[in-house]
């Protein structure tokens, strides 16, 4: 049978010791809380009292409920109290030492068969285990902050840890209405090592100038839905703390990508570590305070930069698929006139009934009217020549990802349309300078990446190799606002900003797996709940799909030869295997 916890310790009353108290004593449990000095534990006890009054004013705990919670918790300095709990869990400051001191201490005054638990987010439970005169007894109970309201819980095992510690533990997360997680004892556990990882190689490519903060940050928040950019996440989270938890990762790991991007220690210097000192990667209107304003970095808006824009009225598209539809569609709506160039008549009607089907749902849910949608279909135009397109100021090329099958149609472009057009590519992985190449004009290609379905994402990545002309590059980031888009600037390497930051985390996410170190279910917990990411990476990978996954994996490993990117064995055997996620009804799970 699973342990009753009817009484527990917390150790520290700092942000995440109080509400961990809280959580406990709102689950209907006794709680003993411990802090070193009295002024400390009146601190705590004035934390707790605060976060359960605003629980109440926002309707969220009865003023009855709330009086019955602080009943059941005992504010002290006395570790001796803690002689009859079930439970300790210690979240005093990320010290190996004086985390270890406090487990020394409760040694003497708990009983044998208390379990201790770590709330630290980085450092070694087996660490802190052998500290103890009970390693087998010893777990990680990590919360996330603030603890009353994130669902997570990462509980950690260590190879000594006894498995009814684990299962008692996981079900007394679960009757507190937590969501947790079990994982190995390796630095950063689930959420932070697959976050941290992430977050410090968005910190290189700002630090490389490969992109802006802001584009960094619109490139995640709109082509992966995330609730934050990098960038704003690690001033949220404090430079100084990213610092430590990267260090601790690498110290374990020894692994490159865990070694904290230099610029973070050079900050760290200045005093620039995020929301807390009004500075970080952005500036804001006072320290703590969320609202950020201009500085020096603050790029101008579309449309205001320096270089003189190039005048866009008729749009070209070359090819009928998904994505080339998308497209037309997008221009149309905007305003513009747009010739769809097909290989065939019937691949054109083709094309023109894809956008009539989209538009029709648009007037059906209420979103546009039927002379709009009349209107947007009437600025479409189709033709089989690619001299049909010779009158477009700019093209846009959305055919196979196929280098020489675009390199071809590139290279058919130059021949017919007007000096200043610009080409562009909607490539998602290939060079775009390879594309430049095959014309006698690079100075005018350029990528412009949109997302599947273009009419709905919003985000475009626009992709300048070093043959780009300044004047080209604002001219498109003009035109992706124009027709109501997020327009972000990068270079020109493979997986650009999205797929490069993305596709790494999946692999270390399936790397994971591969080493048996969680389950697929607790990683897409972890990373959902912890995180607030919309979907976990496994259910990600399913959605994208595991041979498109791979294929992008090995462009981004060709590129940069970093032994991180390299797929995983898991991921090649799935994908050879016929496991290719939804699409096939199995992947990483069965949908069938």
């Amino acid at each position: 049978m699973a342990r009753e916890f009817a009484r527990v310790g917390v150790v520290g009353l700092g942000t995440m010791g109080a509400g961990i108290v809280e959580v406990f004593a709102k689950g209907g449990i006794e709680v003993v809380a411990v802090e070193v000095t009295e002024a400390a534990a009146a601190h705590g006890k004035e934390q707790i009292e605060s976060s359960t009054a605003r629980a109440v004013s926002r309707g969220k705990l009865a003023e009855d409920d709330r009086a019955a919670l602080l009943e059941r918790v005992t504010v002290t300095t006395d570790m001796a109290q803690l002689g009859d709990v079930a439970l300790v869990v210690e979240a005093v400051p990320e010290r190996l030492e004086l985390k270890s001191e406090v487990f020394a201490a409760l040694d003497k005054v708990c009983a044998a068969d208390t379990i201790f638990a770590s709330n630290t987010s980085s450092l070694s439970i087996t660490e802190l285990s052998v500290r103890t005169q009970r390693p087998s007894k010893v777990v990680g109970m990590h919360f996330f902050n603030p603890a009353p309201v994130q669902p997570l819980v990462e509980l950690v095992r260590t190879v000594v840890t006894e498995p009814d510690v684990v299962d008692d533990v996981r079900a007394l997360a679960e009757r507190l209405g937590k969501s947790p997680v079990v994982c190995g004892d390796r630095a950063g556990f689930i959420a932070n090592q697959l976050l941290f990882t992430y977050l410090n190689q968005a910190v290189g490519m700002f630090e490389s100038h490969y992109a802006g903060r802001e584009d960094l940050d619109a490139a995640m928040k709109f082509g992966c839905g995330y609730p934050m950019g990098p960038l704003a996440l690690m001033d949220l989270i404090g430079l100084d703390t990213a610092y430590e938890i990267l260090e601790e990762m690498y110290r374990q790991s020894r692994n490159q990508r865990h070694a904290p991007a230099p610029i973070l220690k050079q900050m760290i210097t200045a005093g620039l570590l995020g929301r807390k000192t009004g500075r970080g990667f952005y500036t804001y209107a006072e320290p703590g305070s969320g609202t950020v304003v201009p500085d020096h970095l603050t790029p101008p808006p579309p449309g205001a930069d320096d270089a003189e824009l190039r005048p866009i009225s008729r749009v070209g598209v070359v090819g009928t698929g998904t994505m080339a539809t998308g497209i037309a569609e997008v221009f149309a709506k905007a305003g513009y006139d747009v010739v769809v160039r097909g290989r065939s008549e019937s691949k054109g009607e083709g094309a023109i009934a894809a956008v009539r089907k989209s538009l029709e749902k648009a007037v059906v849910k209420g979103k546009m009217t039927e002379d709009a949608r009349d209107e947007t279909l009437g600025r479409i135009s189709t033709t089989v020549d690619f001299s049909g397109l010779a009158e477009c100021d700019i093209v846009v090329e959305a055919i196979a990802e196929d280098l020489e099958v675009k390199q071809a149609a590139f290279s058919a472009l130059d021949e017919v349309c007007k000096p200043g057009t610009i080409l562009a590519t909607t490539t998602s992985s290939l060079p775009v300078v390879e594309c430049a190449a095959a014309t006698s004009r690079p100075a005018d290609v350029i990528g412009m990446h949109f997302f599947n379905p273009a009419a709905v994402m919003k985000l475009v990545e626009i992709v300048s190799p070093i043959t780009t002309a300044p004047d080209v590059t604002a001219t498109v980031r003009d035109l992706c606002a124009k027709i109501k888009k997020a327009p972000v600037l990068c270079g020109d390497r493979a997986g650009f900003i999205v797929n490069a930051l993305l596709f790494p985390y999946l692999n270390d996410s399936v790397a994971m797996l591969d080493a048996h170190y969680a389950t697929v279910d607790d990683i897409d917990s972890a990373m959902k709940n912890g995180c607030g990411l919309p979907m976990g990476p496994f259910a990600l990978l399913d959605v994208v799909g595991l041979d498109v996954s791979l294929a992008i994996e090995r462009s981004l490993y060709q590129e940069f030869r970093v032994p991180g990117f390299a797929p995983t064995p898991l991921l090649e055997h799935l994908v050879t295997a016929g496991r290719l996620g939804r699409k096939t009804g199995h992947g990483f799970r069965d949908y069938r």
